[in-house]
C-alpha cells in the first residue's frame, strides 16, 4: 500500500503499527477506514486547490476573498468529518467507546446521555450513604434526638411591625 505525505504525517506511533496492516484487502479494513481514506483525499485535494486559487489570485493581484473564504469553508466542513471518522477510529483502537441501547450512536466513556437521541446512559444510583442503608435487610434508623447548642438554637421570628400612624 502505497502512503502519501498526508497519511505519513497523521500516523503516530501507537496508530502507525495498527494501521500498516490494514488496506482493502485486509479484513480488519472496515467501512469507517474506507471513509476515513475518502475523506482524507478529498481534504488534500480541497486544500491543493484552496492554495492554487489563492495563487492564481495573488499573482493576478485581484483576490476574491468571498470565494476564497466559501472555498475554507467547505473544506472545513470535510476536515471536520474527517476529524470525527478520526475521532471514532481512534476510539475503536482504545477500546473506549460504547454505543447507545436506543440508536447505536457510539459514545465515549463516561458520557452520561447520547449526543443522538438523548438517552440516558448512565443509570442513577443512591449510595449507602445518601439512604443510610448498608443492607439489603437493614432498617433506616431513626433521627437521634438531640438538643442543640445554645448559639445555634432557632430563634422565633420577630412579630410583624405594624405601621406608622398618618402624620
Amino acid at each position: 500500500m502505497t502512503m502519501n505525505i498526508f497519511d505519513r504525517v497523521r500516523k503516530n506511533g501507537t496508530h502507525a503499527a495498527a494501521d500498516d496492516h490494514l488496506g482493502p484487502g485486509s479484513p480488519a479494513y472496515t467501512e469507517v477506514h474506507q471513509r476515513r481514506d475518502e475523506l482524507a483525499a478529498v481534504v488534500a485535494e480541497m486544500t491543493w486547490d484552496l492554495g492554487g486559487l489563492t495563487y492564481e489570485m495573488a499573482i493576478r493581484d485581484h483576490f476574491r476573498i468571498d470565494v476564497l473564504v466559501r472555498r475554507a469553508s467547505e473544506l472545513q466542513e470535510v476536515d471536520a468529518q474527517l476529524g470525527e471518522v478520526e475521532r471514532l477510529l481512534a476510539a475503536d483502537y482504545e477500546g473506549i467507546s460504547g454505543g447507545c441501547r436506543a440508536c447505536g450512536a457510539p459514545h465515549s466513556r463516561g458520557a452520561v446521555y447520547c449526543w443522538q437521541c438523548g438517552l440516558q446512559l448512565l443509570q442513577e444510583s443512591q449510595s449507602a450513604v445518601v439512604t443510610g442503608v448498608t443492607a439489603p435487610t437493614a432498617e433506616i434508623p431513626a433521627p437521634a434526638q438531640t438538643v442543640p447548642a445554645p448559639e445555634t438554637q432557632i430563634q422565633p421570628p420577630a412579630p410583624p411591625r405594624q405601621p406608622l400612624p398618618p402624620r
